[in-house]
């Protein structure tokens, strides 16, 4: 249509990744290929295997563009990630896999010279989920390599650059526990200064800015319009926030789902923050601080997937109520808001696979229903991504919470999110659905899974 706006998104998760080609007139998407977000066990650590992602992305783009008039290109990737690049701007390092425990062999030295949660916001947490042990590690560890690094460049911020050659920091990314940004101050944290990284570290523009345009051979290679913009890109959960922050007044919360679950509090209640609990503060895509919580939740029905079995029935929910069959915390140990505890279940002879499945969506909502109160959630909630559609999630979160809960009717709210970085002033309000009322038999339940959990050894 004639007053279309047809945006490509490269959307990289932690799982998968997608290029998806996005309608702003219709906020719908047109189209969207996929691929897996493969980890290498070779070279110096386990890492992104970016040249594939590169292929994937490229490829996508070609064929997309032969079927799309393409105006805009924006960029969404998960958090916890940096490229370190060389003078000539490649890669001076493999992008290092978060998951990966490297970093916690100079846990101790890196501790004590870490910024402190009332600066930046960012818990410490394990493996290489901090960004700044991560880079810390790598330094520490291959210090000839690490000689070689001229710049350390977000992660949306460094396919941004591959695409249009224009170097870039950004705030969601940065401020996305990575140790190294001080929200208030809205600039990078004492850490940075105190280990003098600052030197690598490119201006910090706005998600939305446009960087540039294509570079030539990019355009040659997959038919694109060189004249196309790439925006500068936001980390994936801040663009599931964009829309809402957009179309809403606060107080209210979102929930983005994916491989984490995060809950974001926008005009919540003021909350002490606890850092031990795996919240902390985001900074969304005007710069602004965001309270919020969040577990591996994803991770963890991925984890259990084994032993659901077909679609469970009306019958088998009420089984699940009527026993009080349920899952305590956690699956995923070591983040979340019980990152010590052991996942066991309750009440489970002679629950079925689909039953089992019941109960574990009530697990994650009441999970959600945790992070949500930990970060001073007041008001609607709107969740986003694949736990929208999950008929067992959505009315006992609604339940645990109190709440009306909503769910966006699109598949996943980052492409909405990243889209809108292109569009200026020009926005409506995202489509939602209310998820339907629940009972008594919800709320006994959601009591008797805090009270589990309060006193569970």
């Amino acid at each position: 249509m004639a007053d279309s706006r047809i945006i490509a998104v490269i959307d990289i998760g932690k799982t998968n990744a997608k290029v998806v080609v996005f309608d702003l007139a219709t906020q719908q998407e047109l189209e969207r290929l996929s691929t897996s977000n493969m980890v290498l066990h070779t070279d110096l650590y386990p890492h992104y295997d970016t040249k594939a992602l590169w292929h994937f992305i490229a490829e996508s783009l070609k064929a997309l563009s032969a079927r799309y008039r393409v105006d805009a290109i924006s960029i969404a990737t998960h958090g916890a990630s940096a490229a370190l690049l060389n003078e000539n701007g490649t890669l001076a390092m493999p992008v290092l896999d978060y998951e990966h425990g490297g970093p916690q062999s100079v846990s101790t030295e890196y501790d004590a010279l870490r910024a402190p949660f009332a600066e930046t916001g960012s818990p410490r947490l394990p493996n290489g989920l901090n960004l700044g042990a991560q880079i810390f590690w790598q330094a520490k560890a291959f210090p000839e390599q690490f000689a070689k690094v001229r710049w350390i460049v977000t992660y949306p911020q460094y396919w941004a650059f591959r695409l249009c050659g224009v170097l870039a920091g950004e705030a969601t990314s940065l401020g996305c526990h990575t140790d190294l940004w001080a929200y208030d101050k809205r600039d990078y944290s004492s850490l940075v200064d105190r280990i003098d990284w600052r030197k690598y570290m490119p201006a910090v523009r706005k998600a939305s800015d446009r960087l540039g345009t294509l570079l030539p051979e990019i355009a040659r290679d997959t038919g694109l319009d060189p004249r196309t913009p790439v925006h500068c890109g936001i980390h994936d959960s801040n663009a599931s926030l964009l829309p809402h922050i957009i179309a809403r007044t606060s107080p209210f919360a979102v929930v983005s789902t994916g491989t984490w679950v995060i809950s974001m509090a926008i005009g919540g209640n003021r909350v002490v923050l606890d850092p031990a609990r795996d919240t902390l503060v985001n900074v969304n895509a005007f710069g602004d601080p965001v309270p919020s919580a969040r577990f591996m939740g994803g991770r963890e029905f991925e984890l259990l997937q084994p032993l659901f079995g077909s679609a469970p029935s009306k019958a088998d929910v009420d089984k699940v109520l009527k026993l009080k069959a349920m899952l305590l915390p956690a699956v995923v140990q070591g983040c979340g808001p019980f990152a010590d505890r052991n996942s066991r279940w309750l009440n489970d002879d002679g629950v079925s696979p689909p039953q089992k499945q019941v109960a574990a969506s009530f697990y994650l909502a009441l999970m959600t229903a945790t992070c949500l109160e930990l970060a001073g959630a007041v008001g609607d909630i709107i969740v986003e991504g694949p736990f929208a559609s999950n008929d067992y999630f959505m009315p006992m979160l609604s339940t645990a919470t109190a709440s009306r809960v909503f769910g966006t009717a699109t598949a996943t709210g980052t492409a909405l999110g990243a889209a809108l970085l292109t569009a200026g002033s020009t926005h409506s309000s995202p489509d939602y659905s209310l998820s339907p009322p629940s009972n008594a038999a919800y709320q006994a339940y959601a009591v008797t899974w805090k009270n589990a959990v309060h006193t569970q050894l």
